[in-house]
């Protein structure tokens, strides 16, 4: 391994969760070295773009609100006779873009059939998710849309310190809105309600809940 790539891995093995880390001039070869150096250390999410390295280090509180988006979708895509296929924070490469990208989670909707049974995503061949969460405690995440552009999502969930936002993808780039268009009844104000039941009260009074609350949007 190059001797740059030798010092982030140096560095990531003692980074604190919670951290980040990043660096610049960083070739695309030196990149996917530190991905494999580093492949089993999950709680690490590398984004990549042309040259641009960022390394996060998930924190509990992170992961305590990523997996409620989880289990929020698995009820609206139950309720609404949907399927639903997360590939969690895989990596995604883009190499004619000089792209990599792990997001918090991914999920796919309506093109779940073409990935389910898939052994090895090929990009190439394969869509990406329409779908991503990102858990962003600080700002960082908005650099990586781009990204998900190219990787052709849709939408992307995103909680920052405060609040939850949606993003859509207009064909030109995100936009922030309000309403979900993957799930139309979803906005992201009511998501959020759901959300700090979750954290406040715990999974199973969060999921009834908002069992409840889909149920009687479908009767409207």
């Amino acid at each position: 391994m190059p001797a740059v790539m030798t010092n982030y891995a140096d560095a990531v093995a003692v980074m604190p969760r919670g951290t980040r880390l990043s660096g610049d001039d960083i070739s695309w070869e030196e990149y996917e070295d530190l991905l494999a150096a580093i492949t089993d250390q999950p709680h690490f999410r590398i984004s990549y773009d042309r040259g641009e390295l960022e390394i996060m280090s998930t924190s509990s509180t992170h992961e305590s609100w990523k997996v409620l988006f989880t289990h929020l979708l698995a009820i609206l895509a139950e309720e609404l006779n949907l399927n639903l296929y997360s590939l969690g924070s895989m990596t995604f490469k883009l190499p004619d873009f000089a792209q990599g990208v792990e997001p918090d989670d991914c999920f796919y909707i309506h093109r779940a059939a073409q990935i389910i049974g898939v052994e090895e995503i090929d990009l190439a061949r394969d869509p990406g998710p329409e779908l991503v969460v990102e858990i962003d405690l600080s700002s960082h995440s908005l650099d990586k849309f781009p990204i998900y552009a190219n990787l052709g999502v849709e939408e992307v969930w995103r909680r920052n310190k405060r609040e939850l936002e949606f993003y859509r993808h207009d064909g030109y780039g995100f936009q922030r809105v309000t309403q979900s268009e993957l799930f139309p009844m979803l906005t992201s104000e009511r998501l959020e309600r759901f959300l700090l039941k979750g954290r406040q009260e715990g999974i199973v009074p969060m999921n009834r809940a908002f069992r409840v609350w889909v149920r009687a949007q479908q009767t409207k």
